[in-house]
């Protein structure tokens, strides 16, 4: 038996193993996709029974499988077959009746169901349905109406991922007149603290409305979310405060400043270019020393707009590179100094007071430089925005709000929890990444978009 070579090929459904010997002389000859087609008559066959035979009991077979093997012939016999039955030149073709093709078995097989594929034409068709924020409403992606141009349609998809984290609570309120309970109200105020609304702000609009519920003020679903859009819009009144610079003796100077990683540099290119339209001159002072390219990003902003930019090299004093920029403003006699800053945690005290020594310097060129301080907040924070208010306030007095990052983040709600804390105002908001997405912060206009089903 030296001459004999084995090559075992399993059944894991019979769990039963074949054992196929084979000269060595002929395997060497025989690829492996050969030796599977060979006839069994043609080779000496044993059984071998699975190891955990005795231990494992057999699965049962469906009704309509049998475990004993049907008759194999092989694919090179039937190859063969019909080699010998294919008609050639010189040669009469052979009868019908010896050009049959005869029937491959294959040993019987455990069938698994596979899930289904959709056939439902182009892939925006196809495409997983996902739920609008109109509660129990699901509309396709890709199917939905084209968003609204202008302001209203950048603000709407910005807010998307916020109006749909709504959707369970309070797209249920547009369902149809239906009278106000215990469970729709509960819906509600589960909604607003998953979008960051936050525990205070929601206790506040929850105990109004209860109220509201309790005296018979509103009586049915509609007129509850309706009464909820007017509670938001008046909680956000008093951050609608417009962006100016009327009043100011120029240079104005604008600090910017926040945590890491915020997008104070790219909302300090796009404010320029908004400047620039509105017929300011406008100036950029590098004062991100510490950040590694931060210099060379602020300059690529100003050859973008065509503005000027005052800086120095990696690790100087950024106190010195806004004062320079605002001598050279006066020199130059431009209308507006927009200052960046190094991104910085706001528990960090040597860092917080990095920012206090940049605005004693300024303010000895000008009594009331900075004339603006704005502080970048990353929407996604969350309630770490509230920490991030407090803590950059204290250290340089924040006169206004930029939230960026709006169409990412699921958790605009965090402007409700800022208006109750906090009367600073909200100038911009961040809703894309073109240079024109920035844009002023309007409390009705927000309310709407994040509420408005259409």
């Amino acid at each position: 038996m030296s001459h004999w070579a084995s090559a075992r090929f399993r059944n894991r459904w019979a769990g039963t193993a074949w054992t196929v010997a084979l000269s060595a002389e002929r395997r060497a000859r025989l690829s492996l996709s050969d030796l599977a087609a060979i006839r069994l008559r043609s080779t000496k066959v044993t059984w071998a029974a699975p190891r955990d035979s005795a231990s494992r009991p057999r699965a049962p077979l469906p009704a309509n499988r049998s475990r004993q093997r049907a008759p194999v012939m092989s694919a090179a016999s039937q190859l063969n077959n019909v080699s010998r039955a294919r008609p050639s030149e010189g040669r009469k073709p052979p009868s019908a009746e010896k050009a049959i093709f005869r029937p491959f078995h294959l040993p019987p097989i455990m069938r698994t169901s596979l899930p289904a594929i959709t056939h439902g034409g182009p892939i925006e068709k196809r495409r997983q349905l996902s739920a609008n924020w109109c509660g129990s409403r699901y509309v396709s992606e890709q199917a939905q109406q084209p968003e609204k141009s202008g302001f209203w349609g950048k603000l709407r998809t910005g807010l998307g991922k916020t109006r749909a984290q709504l959707a369970e609570g309070v797209g249920n309120l547009l369902l149809g007149e239906k009278e106000i309970d215990a469970d729709v109200l509960t819906e509600l105020e589960t909604a607003l603290l998953l979008t960051d609304v936050g525990v205070d702000a929601t206790t506040e609009i929850m105990a109004s409305l209860t109220a509201k519920v309790k005296r018979r003020e509103l009586n049915d679903t509609v007129a509850l979310h309706q009464a909820l859009a007017d509670m938001l819009k008046e909680m956000l009144c008093p951050l609608g405060r417009p962006f100016t610079l009327e009043g100011i003796d120029p240079p104005a100077v604008i600090f910017f400043v926040g945590v890491n990683g915020v997008g104070k540099t790219t909302t300090i290119g796009k404010l320029a270019k908004r400047l620039q339209g509105e017929g300011h001159e406008v100036m950029l002072a590098a004062g991100d020393t510490f950040r590694a390219a931060a210099v060379e990003q602020l300059a690529t902003w100003g050859e973008r707009n065509g503005v000027p930019v005052i800086a120095q090299q990696q690790g100087s004093d950024s106190a010195s590179v806004v004062f320079d920029a605002v001598q050279a403003a006066r020199s130059r006699g431009v209308d507006v100094v927009l200052a960046d800053t190094a991104g910085r945690l706001q528990a960090k005290t040597n860092l917080m007071e990095e920012l206090s020594k940049i605005k004693r310097v300024v303010s000895r060129l000008d009594e009331a430089a900075p004339h603006e301080v704005l502080l970048v907040l990353d929407a996604g924070v969350g309630q770490n925005a509230l920490s991030q208010v407090r803590e950059f306030d204290a250290a340089v007095g924040v006169t206004g709000l930029v939230i960026t990052k709006l169409d990412g983040s699921a958790k605009a709600g965090v402007l409700f929890a800022i208006a109750n804390e906090t009367q600073k105002p909200v100038y911009f908001i961040g809703v894309g990444e073109s240079v024109d997405d920035l844009k002023p912060f309007s409390p009705d206009a927000f309310v709407d978009a994040l509420l408005s089903g259409d």
